[in-house]
Formats: structure tokens, sequence, C-alpha cells
């Protein structure tokens, strides 16, 4: 009977930690490859940092063609959304007189989302397309909160170059549906 008390545990115990091993070898195996959407939102968070660059418009415009854009990208909330901020090198940060977007990236289901807090008070949302090669993400425009009275931006598409550049073109709609498109080329502060 003694014998039958030491080995039942033991066997118990063998039993179990088999069964531990295989459930952790099936969760091993039963992972989901991540999604697009979670490929891209990866890609684009490697753009986190400072980037400087140039502006150019088209149609050509004087108060943008040249200017000197500034923006920084931040991962935050545990690694579930990027912060975008867009302002004009050497302005301070002044919200009051100084444009500054900001624009929030984020996973939501099988889709990456953009919500762009734009000067014109208005907030579009965007939702991003399947990306085929993984340097290149574009946003198509799904809907607006707030006004419009001044436009809205309508599309966006961040293009990866290298570790050290990328290209940002983003789409503005004005009044009317007339689209101003601003294209800015962009290298990583030092």
């Amino acid at each position: 009977m003694r014998s039958v008390r030491f080995t039942l545990p033991v066997v118990l115990m063998s039993s179990s930690i088999v069964a531990l091993a295989q459930s952790d070898m099936h969760k091993n195996t039963d992972k989901v490859a991540p999604s697009d959407a979670q490929k891209s939102f990866d890609t684009l968070k490697t753009l986190a940092g400072t980037w400087r660059g140039s502006v150019k418009a088209k149609p050509p415009d004087p108060d943008i063609d040249g200017a000197a854009p500034e923006v920084t990208l931040r991962v935050t909330s545990r690694g579930h959304a990027l912060v975008h901020e867009m302002q004009e090198a050497g302005t301070p940060l002044d919200a009051t007189k100084y444009d500054h977007p900001v624009t929030m990236l984020y996973i939501n289901g099988d889709k990456l989302n953009l919500i762009h807090y734009c000067d014109a008070g208005n907030r579009p949302h965007m939702v991003a397309r399947p990306s085929a090669g993984g340097k290149k993400v574009e946003f198509d425009f799904t809907d607006l909160s707030g006004g419009n009275e001044y436009g809205h931006m309508y599309h966006a598409v961040f293009t990866i170059i290298d570790a050290d550049h990328h290209s940002e073109d983003w789409t503005y709609m004005k009044p009317g549906d007339n689209p101003v498109q601003v294209h800015m080329d962009l290298q990583r502060a030092k």
C-alpha cells in the first residue's frame, strides 16, 4: 500500500507535465500569422523618431512649397497605437498660433485605422489598404467627424525608402471637392 501512495502522486505529476508540454506544443503550432494590417502597423512603428524634410504641393502653392516640416512619430499604449505629429520646423509648440495636427494609428479587428485630428477642426477616419510589398501603406477615407466648412484630409500614403528616409503623401479635400496633394520627403533627424 505504501508503494501505491508513493507511486500514484509520481504518476499523476508525470502525466500533468506531459499534458502541459503537449499543451505548450499546440500553442506554438497554432500561432496565427500576423494579418496584413498588423504587418503594416509593425512597419510603420519602425518610423518612431523625429523626421525633417521638405514639402511640395500639387497644385503648386507658395504657402506650402518649400516649407520645412518636422514630423514626430511615437509608439504608445504598450505598442497598440502610433502617434504622428506634424509642425513646421523651428516653430514653437503653440497650437493656438501654429498648425500642429495629430494623427493616431491603431489596429481595430483586422484593419489598420488612422484618425487625423486636423487643424480644420475635424477628424477624418481612414483605413489602410492591404500592402503587397510592405514598404508602402496607403489609407483611404471612410468617414468624417466634425464640420467640413474648411475641408478635410482625404488620403494618406507612407512610403519607407530605408531606415533613415521615408515619404508621406497627404491629400486634403478643400470645399467643392478640390484636392490639394502634399508630398513630404523626410530624413530621420540625428
